[in-house]
């Protein structure tokens, strides 16, 4: 059984800094550097980040499968469209319809705040999961660079799936 619980508290934010770590050191080596990965993870993942984006106006959630934290996701309501900051299951549990099950909680949360869009940014260079969203009904809307500081940059795709 699939869950997907909000993050509320500080040992949320902490899960959620954890599965951050190890789904980014598992996927992202051949996309980005390492000492990328590390500035990525505590520049937005780590629970004082977390902490940070929520005040913002972002909303974290965990998910849960058969009792096992798996993955996390962040979203943010804008005025006509919902943005998926993040998106991550790890890798042992991917193809277990658990990614599936999370975006449907993603557009009924957008039918629910009456949104005509979901909008996200992918990696170039990050494949598989641009096929995924692709097979979810998203289409490639831009290129973009973008400057996170410290010498690096986010070389992205905005995709975007209207309703």
């Amino acid at each position: 059984m699939t869950e997907i619980i909000p993050a509320q508290t500080g040992s949320d934010y902490l899960l959620i800094e954890t599965l951050a770590d190890t789904i980014w050191r598992e996927h992202y080596p051949s996309i980005i550097s390492i000492k990328q990965i590390n500035y990525m993870l505590k520049k937005f993942n780590s629970a004082s980040a977390i902490e940070n984006q929520i005040k913002e106006g972002f909303l974290f959630f965990y998910i849960i499968y058969d009792n096992i934290p798996v993955g996390y996701l962040s979203i943010k309501i804008e005025t006509d469209y919902l943005f998926l900051s993040k998106f991550y299951v790890l890798k042992d549990f991917r193809g277990k319809g658990i990614g599936r099950y999370a975006f449907n909680f993603i557009c009924e949360l957008a039918v629910k705040f009456d949104l005509s869009s979901i909008s996200l940014n992918v990696n170039k260079y990050n494949i598989d999961s641009i096929r995924a969203y692709e097979k979810l009904g998203f289409q490639k809307v831009r290129a973009m660079v973008t400057d996170i500081g410290k010498g690096f940059i986010m070389d992205d795709y905005e995709m975007e799936k209207t309703f």
